[in-house]
C-alpha cells in the first residue's frame, strides 16, 4: 500500500458525502503548505497580467472580477493538486471511480468589485432535479489570506437542490427571494494553503471586495462520467507533457493532445455576472 493510498484512507467517505449533498461544501484546512501557494499566486498573477493584454483572454464576472481559463501546464503545481489524497477521495466519494478533471482556471476579485447576484454556475441537470445525484464538483484554492473587506466569497448552504426552473437561464433566482439565500449566507476566508469544495449548483456569490487587494482563487472543474461540463472548456495538454503525468492521473482527465498549446477560447460566460464593464 502506498504512502499516498494511506493518506486517503484517513478521510472519512461519509463524512464528504454528508458534507457536499448537505451543505454543499467543505473543506481542508492545510493541505498543501503556504510556500506551495505562495508560488501558484506568483503564477497565476503572471497568467492575469497576460490574459489581460489577450483580447477575450480575462471574461468579465462583474465589475472589476475576471475569470481565466488556463492550461494544466501553465502551472507547476497541477499533479500536486489534482493527485492530493483529499482531492481523490473527495472525487471517488462523490463522482465515482471514472471522475473526468474537465476546467482549470481562476477568478480575480479586484479592489472595487461588487456584489454578484446570488447565481449557480449553470442549469442543474437531469442527475440532479430528477436523480437527486450530484454529477460535477468545483475545487477552490486561494493564494492569498481572507480577510473580511476582501470581498469573501458567499455561500447559502443546501441550496444545490433548490428549483431552478424559474430561475432566470435556470442559474439566477428572482431578487425578491434573495432573502432566503442572504438568511443562510455563510462568508468563506480560506488561508493560503487551504482547498475547499462545492457543488455549482449551490447558490452563491463573490461579495464587494472593499481593500486595496485582489483575491486571485484557483479553480478545478471535475465532472461524473454522466456531465457535459467539458462541452464549455477546453482542457489541452501537450503530447510532451502528457508522457510526464502519472498514469493514474491519465486516465482522469478530459483533454486534447495537442504539439502546441492553443489560446483558450472560452466557453463558459455567465451573461448574468457580466454586469456592465470587467
Amino acid at each position: 500500500m502506498t504512502s499516498q493510498t494511506q493518506e486517503a484512507k484517513k478521510y472519512d467517505v461519509g463524512e464528504i458525502q454528508g458534507a457536499l449533498y448537505g451543505p454543499g461544501i467543505m473543506g481542508l484546512k492545510g493541505a498543501f503548505d503556504r510556500e506551495f501557494a505562495a508560488k501558484l499566486g506568483e503564477e497565476i498573477n503572471e497568467l492575469y497580467a497576460e490574459a489581460l493584454q489577450r483580447e477575450g483572454g480575462a471574461v468579465g464576472r462583474g465589475p472589476k472580477r475576471h475569470y481565466v481559463e488556463i492550461h494544466p501546464e501553465d502551472i507547476s503545481g497541477f499533479v500536486e493538486i489534482v493527485t492530493h489524497p483529499w482531492v481523490q477521495t473527495v472525487c471517488e466519494s462523490v463522482l465515482g471511480p471514472d471522475y473526468k478533471i474537465v476546467e482549470i482556471g481562476f477568478d480575480v476579485p479586484n479592489p472595487g468589485a461588487v456584489n454578484q447576484p446570488w447565481h449557480r454556475d449553470f442549469p442543474a441537470p437531469e442527475d440532479t432535479t430528477k436523480g437527486r445525484r450530484l454529477n460535477s464538483l468545483a475545487f477552490n484554492m486561494t493564494t492569498v489570506d481572507v480577510e473580511e473587506d476582501m470581498g469573501p466569497f458567499e455561500i447559502a448552504p443546501g441550496t444545490q437542490w433548490d428549483d431552478g426552473s424559474e430561475f432566470e437561464y435556470e442559474m439566477f433566482p428572482s431578487k425578491e427571494n434573495y432573502s432566503r439565500y442572504e438568511e443562510r449566507a455563510q462568508q468563506k476566508m480560506p488561508k493560503m494553503g487551504d482547498i475547499s469544495v462545492r457543488s455549482a449548483l449551490t447558490i452563491h456569490r463573490g461579495t464587494t471586495n472593499h481593500s486595496d487587494k485582489s483575491r486571485p482563487v484557483l479553480v478545478l472543474g471535475v465532472d461524473a462520467p454522466t456531465a457535459n461540463n467539458h462541452e464549455r472548456h477546453d482542457l489541452q495538454v501537450t503530447k510532451d507533457f502528457y508522457k510526464t503525468l502519472p498514469e493514474d492521473l491519465k486516465r482522469h482527465l478530459h483533454c486534447r493532445l495537442v504539439d502546441e498549446l492553443e489560446v483558450i477560447v472560452q466557453g463558459h460566460s455567465i451573461e448574468g455576472l457580466m454586469m456592465g464593464e470587467a
